[in-house]
Order: structure tokens, then sequence, then C-alpha cells
């Protein structure tokens, strides 16, 4: 027997907004930077939804400017360069973004619009719009993004549902997390009745990468350490893996999942050289709340994956996450 609709948490949020943007004639678009599958792929089918409603809409992220290749398969001809956006939009509408630090050098710009719609899905998400869509229920953006275009009855062409529904799949990590709700699927298949192909996001995102990224992923688990009085596996991603290999930072999406899968642990944490210092992909199975020890350190994300940066060596910022697993 099929449970009853669920009302939704933001209905009356989703609303106001729809009033907002059916006004609205020129619409800016934007996502946090180094954008993943959910917060580029909100912010192009929403965009695409916008411009075949009859908006001009244009669509980007802040610096840097750099896609992995799998977003190839995505229709991004409403993707500018951070420095052809608006300055001070009349109506902006911010994807996936947690803060507006998390703009980068588009967050000037969001301080200066009109009207600033903020659609989210992280918990640690306190608003920083003139109109908050956050659904910390929801198992991605693309979830509360499909929400807002079918408030807004704008058409939904096979492109738009493409690119949402990669949202979906890459945050739940295929229908695997713990944020896949019977929601989730029922919004995934009226993606696919709308034109989206599922297999086509398996190929491009999970089955997609340069010869290279072998190497790198070598090297990476090579140095992987387990240390099971913490429930804890971590391993670090050098910047000579990355020249050895022969292939860029955005390049290496996905090798956390390389460290995750022993069993030993609930906590995986891959460790990369940036300029800021070093940077912590966090991950867990069920246990320790990443997203709480991400936001310790200044960083934020979900329960069971997050990120954050320290300013020291990898030694350093492994050291500060031991210390916050032994103090649990």
């Amino acid at each position: 027997m099929t449970a009853p609709p669920v009302e939704n948490p933001l209905a009356d949020e989703l609303a106001k907004a729809a009033q907002l943007l059916t006004a609205a004639t020129d619409i800016a678009v934007s996502c946090h930077i180094k954008p993943d599958g959910d917060a580029l792929g909100s912010a192009v089918g929403f965009a695409r939804a916008a411009a075949a409603a009859g908006k001009t809409v244009v669509v980007s992220f802040g610096d840097p400017y750099e896609l992995p290749d799998y977003f190839s398969s995505l229709s991004l001809d409403l993707l500018v360069p951070p420095g052809e956006f608006p300055t001070a939009p009349p109506m902006m509408v911010t994807f996936d973004a947690a803060d507006r630090s998390r703009l980068g050098s588009l967050a000037e710009a969001a301080s200066a619009a009109g009207t600033l719609i903020v659609v989210d899905h992280h918990v640690t998400n306190e608003g920083f719009g003139d109109l908050n869509l956050i659904d910390a229920d929801a198992a991605a953006s693309a979830v509360v993004t499909y929400d807002l275009i079918r408030a807004l009855g704008w058409p939904l062409d096979a492109e738009a549902a493409f690119a949402l529904l990669l949202g979906v799949v890459t945050d739940t990590g295929r229908f695997q997390y713990s944020n896949t709700s019977p929601r989730t699927f029922h919004v995934a298949a009226d993606l696919v009745e709308a034109g989206a192909h599922p297999e086509l996001i398996g190929q491009m995102v999970y089955e997609n990468a340069p010869f290279g990224f072998l190497a790198a992923a070598g090297a990476v688990q090579s140095r992987a350490v387990l240390e099971p009085e913490l429930s804890l596996v971590w391993s670090e991603l050098r910047e000579t893996d990355l020249t050895d290999a022969g292939i860029l930072p955005v390049e290496t999406e996905g090798l956390i999942d390389y460290i995750r899968i022993a069993r030993e642990a609930d906590v995986a944490v891959l460790l990369t050289e940036v300029p800021e210092g070093t940077k912590a992909s966090l991950r867990s199975r069920a246990v320790v709340d990443v997203g709480a020890l991400a936001a310790a350190f200044g960083g934020g994300g979900h329960a069971r994956a997050s990120g954050c940066t320290f300013a020291g060596a990898a030694s350093e910022a492994i050291e500060s996450i031991r210390e916050y697993l032994r103090a649990r």
C-alpha cells in the first residue's frame, strides 16, 4: 500500500521563492567553489529550467574555474567564468553552499544581490539569504531544487532532469548512503521519466578517469594507515603524486573511496596537499559524525561525508583528527 504524501516542510518558503522568481527577468545562479555533482547539477538543472521559462540566466562558480572531464556531459552553455558574473545581480540563487564563504570569489556578488535565495541541504547552513530553502533531511540539494522547479511550474526537459539526477546520484553515493529515503527514489524516478539517463551518469562519474589516476590511486593506497584503536584509516595524496601521474587535482575526485572500503575502520580520511596547507576529506560508516568533526576545524558537510582544511602539514592535520577522535 502506498504511503500518503508527506507535506513538504519548505512549502511556505517554496511558495515565496516561486513568487519572487516568477517576477524576476534576470537570474544569476551560483554554487560552491570546486563544485561536486550536487552543486553543479543543481545549478545547471535550475538554470536550464529557468531559461526554458523565458528567463535570462547566467551560471558560474568562484575560482578556481575548472571542472573535471566528467562534467562534460552536462549542458554547460549557460556557464560563464566568474569574471563575467554580475557584480550586483538583481536576483541571485545559490546552490549547495553551506555559507557565504563557500561561494569564494562570488561571495561579494551574493552580498550585493538585490534578492538572494539560498538552496541547500546542509544541516550546518544557518541561512545567509533573503530567503532560505534549506532542508537538512533532503538527500541532496538537487532534491530541494527539484521541489523549487515543481513549485514554479517550470518545464523540466531531459537535460535539466539529467543535471538534477547527477546531484541525487552523487550525493547519495549511488543510493548507498543513509540519506537515501523513499522520497529520494520518487524524485529520481520522476527525473528518469523526464528523460534523464542514469547509465550515462554511471559511465560519466564512476567509469571515467585519466590513466594517470590509477597511479595516483596506487600511491594513496600504498600509504594507507589503519589505526584500529580509533577505528580510523587514513592516507595522503601528495603534490608529487599528481606530477608523476600527469593529472590535475580536479581529476582526483573519488580517491577517498579507495580508502573508506577498509571494513576495520568507521572513519576514513584522505589528506591532500593544497596551497593553503592540507585538505582533509572525511567519511564515516555509521558511528562518528564527520560533519561535526569537520566543523570543529572550520569545515563542514554531512554526518557521513565532510571536509575541512588545516593550515599545517599532513602530519599535523592527522594528529588533530586523532585528538578529536580520542576525546569523543
